[in-house]
């Protein structure tokens, strides 16, 4: 069984790529419309490193850009493939500086196999993983315990997670899946509390899902899921990639996370994974956790700090330090 590794990936100061998004970009601006949205903290080199590192038997690699290149990149690597959104992504979408849009449409890129993991660029290995760390007998990996929804703010990505928990429960029963599926709710795998909460939930709920655990963590997906979902919900993929930017009304990657779980297409798992987030009050913490590589997974997320270049850069700059003492090798990867 092949499995692929996706990654997007964004130059926010490209200034070819800045003139083009100015051309779209509304007027108004959500409130995680920041430029800490397209803001690169230069540490792409040390994704490469973990990768090659704590995952050498991955098949591919897809690069996924709008098609600029970040200046150390080996583009001759064997297991590298450069994906621009021309080369997969529906004319009509073009061009597009929403997330969601892409993410809805990666199964398309060519060569890509069924089985494969997304990436955000803010998401590292820090410890070595196996394949089944993402898949068991070919099923993706992931916690299927029931967590409640919170109420929605103004933030984008709450209302994305909520179209994606209504579009689940539009096409799967849950008193049908949990009928078919309940080993895979209720599992040993997970903490005594998490299945109790599932089990409370199933009485309490039983005719819809009130939501599941959305882990800052790389995602295992079926190119196969994806593809249903355009059948069976055409209007609301089209809704969410027709715009340019990221709205209230669209869905992210998660719709496909789970469907997958509604669907019972997968396997218990629980992922070792700490998120943190990117701001001057967390760099000792997030260095630490770095040199000492303490979770499998470490998603470092940009938390829109705005206090000014010399900020930003003396904090970039802690972080780099701490990932070349973690990961002193060059990769493959790199020129």
């Amino acid at each position: 069984m092949d499995i692929d590794f996706v990654v997007l990936w964004v130059d926010g100061s490209d200034p070819a790529w800045l003139a083009e998004k100015e051309k779209y970009e509304p007027e108004r601006v959500l409130p995680d419309g920041g430029k800490n949205r397209w803001r690169d903290w230069g540490l792409m080199p040390y994704w490469f490193r973990s990768v090659e590192q704590y995952a050498p038997w991955v098949n591919k690699v897809y690069f996924v850009t709008w098609g600029h290149l970040p200046a150390f990149l080996n583009t001759e690597a064997p297991k590298l493939k450069i994906v621009k959104h021309e080369d997969f992504m529906p004319e009509q979408y073009l061009p597009s500086f929403n997330s969601c849009s892409i993410e809805m449409n990666v199964h398309r890129i060519e060569g890509l196999s069924e089985q494969f993991v997304y990436f955000n660029d803010d998401l590292f290995l820090m410890k070595p993983v196996k394949p089944e760390d993402f898949f068991v007998d070919g099923l993706p990996c992931a916690y299927g315990a029931e967590s409640p929804r919170k109420s929605m703010g103004f933030e984008t990505w709450e209302h994305h997670l909520q179209n994606c928990l209504t579009a689940v429960n539009r096409n799967f029963s849950k008193k049908e899946q949990v009928k078919k599926n309940r080993s895979k709710y209720v599992s040993r795998k997970y903490s005594g509390k998490a299945n109790l909460r599932t089990w409370f939930l199933e009485k309490l709920y039983r005719r819809f899902f009130v939501g599941f655990y959305t882990p800052h963590a790389p995602a295992a997906y079926l190119k196969s899921t994806f593809e249903e979902i355009w059948e069976k919900e055409p209007e609301l993929l089209d809704v969410t990639c027709k715009e340019k930017f990221r709205s209230y009304d669209q869905v992210n990657q998660y719709i496909a996370y789970w469907w997958q779980i509604a669907k019972g297409d997968f396997y218990p798992y629980v992922p070792d994974n700490r998120c943190l987030g990117l701001r001057e009050e967390n760099g000792d913490e997030i260095c630490a956790s770095i040199i000492k590589q303490e979770h499998r997974f470490l998603c470092l997320q940009d938390g829109n700090m705005n206090t000014g270049d010399e900020a930003f850069n003396a904090l970039s700059g802690r972080i780099a330090e701490a990932f070349e003492t973690a990961f002193p090798q060059k990769s493959s990867f790199e020129l």
